[in-house]
């Protein structure tokens, strides 16, 4: 019978190079950054309309996970996920033109948010309601072990979808199969205004993998090396032919649900907490303690993360807006469809 493992930090800073160790930091910071500008700058300029979702202080899952990923790999990246679409290869400029409705963003303008996918770079789009994508990572998985090249899905929710049936019906698919999908469960302690202890009863998510014959681990959320180190287990393990694992990243949710929430139901306390525990502050101090890099190498990765957000936001601000006719494209489509017939 599959275990329940609570994990810390379960590999050692000489197990990872500093060049990973530098990529780390440097996506960690680029995606605060970047999110910090969405919400703090575009949104409340009146540039962004609509839900603004972000993931401040639990970059670190999106990071670790996705930087264990190799080339046929697949991932299903959930809202707060922003990093995983950076590290796989989604240009920050066509991000930041889809959150801004531009005409030749991912979505043509029709939505903004991180509802996006590209197959090429392994990515497949969220499905609201939340939870849904589980089984199409299934599904995903499915094809991968057929073709018998050692690939892996992982797929993103939160501990609040761990509620809803598709996730449950996932996993108990993926169990009987042994599917090499990887269920990564971010457990930032709200479920828009629900805290964890009147969303479930157990002490940890993890208890729900073996309840279901797979591995589950908990670990901690805002340790990249930590998250790094239990997804390249469970890769592992899928990669052999050995099926699923569970994980359970245990973190903290440091904004509201979205932008127009002040979050007001949390206790300063908690958050006073969880600052302590920011993955940006604990990765440098390692590797300031460790002589990777110092303070000036941090400022200058600083200094170019700021510059590539600003070059960002100026290309997809100076993107043209999609015209009202095209609303009603790729709504239906029948045999002339504009991408069968291509356009002009």
């Amino acid at each position: 019978m599959a275990g329940v493992r609570t994990s810390t930090r379960v590999i050692r800073t000489a197990q990872v190079e500093a060049p990973l160790l530098e990529r780390m930091l440097y996506y960690l910071k680029l995606t605060r950054e970047a999110e910090w500008r969405i919400e703090n700058v575009l949104y409340r300029q009146g540039k962004i309309v609509g839900g603004v979702y972000v993931g401040r202080g639990q970059e670190a899952i999106g990071v670790g996970a996705a930087l264990t990923m190799r080339a046929g790999d697949v991932t299903f990246p959930c809202h707060r996920d922003f990093s995983v679409f950076l590290i796989r290869g989604f240009s920050l400029a066509d991000i930041m033109a889809n959150w801004l409705g531009r005409a030749d963003s991912p979505t043509r303008g029709r939505e903004n948010t991180l509802h996006i996918g590209n197959v090429d770079l392994g990515i497949f789009p969220i499905i609201s309601p939340l939870g849904a994508t589980a089984p199409v990572a299934c599904g995903a998985a499915m094809v991968l072990k057929r073709r018998g090249k050692g690939n892996v899905a992982l797929v993103h929710f939160g501990e609040g979808t761990t509620s809803l049936g598709h996730v449950h019906e996932a996993m108990n698919f993926a169990a009987v199969q042994k599917l090499p999908v990887i269920f990564i469960c971010n457990n930032n302690q709200y479920a828009y205004s629900t805290p964890v202890e009147k969303q479930y009863a157990v002490k940890s998510l993890a208890v729900r993998g073996p309840a279901y014959g797979m591995p589950g681990e908990s670990v901690d959320g805002t340790d990249v090396l930590a998250v790094y180190g239990a997804v390249e287990r469970a890769n592992a393990r899928a990669r052999a032919g050995k099926g699923p694992t569970f994980l359970e990243c245990v973190t903290m949710r440091m904004t509201g649900h979205s932008a127009h929430d002040a979050a007001e139901y949390v206790p300063e306390k908690l958050k006073q907490a969880w600052v302590k525990k920011d993955p940006i502050q604990r990765l440098e101090k390692l590797m300031l303690g460790k002589k990777i890099l110092t303070r000036k190498q941090i400022e200058e990765i600083d200094r170019k993360v700021r510059q590539e957000v600003d070059a960002a936001i100026a290309d997809a601000e100076g993107r043209p807006l999609p015209r009202g006719e095209e609303a009603i494209e790729g709504v239906y489509c029948g045999p002339e469809c504009w991408w069968q017939k291509g356009r002009t």
